[in-house]
């Protein structure tokens, strides 16, 4: 029964590939004004942007390692005593 199923939705998904209309060459054209180009298409902007972004992560990451080097220590003495019952 799985085969015959199988081979039903084989053909009605080639009747669909079938079905589909030929393709037709068409040229559209938004480019209302040919010398304007976006701002994302320059790509010194993406250099520009990655350098920004890759500074603010160094600064933000080495903060943390500015602090802990100030030469301070602190030392935890832990002392158990037991009561004897």
């Amino acid at each position: 029964m799985k085969k015959v199923y199988a081979s039903l939705l084989l053909v009605v998904v080639n009747l669909m590939a079938f079905a589909q209309e030929k393709k037709t060459d068409i040229d559209v054209n938004i480019n209302k004004h040919a010398d304007t180009t976006n701002w994302y298409a320059s790509p010194w902007l993406w250099v520009l942007g990655a350098a920004v972004f890759i500074i603010l992560l160094v600064a933000l990451t080495s903060g943390g390692s500015r602090r802990s080097g100030s030469g301070e220590k602190v030392t935890v003495t832990k002392t158990v005593r037991r009561d004897a019952i």
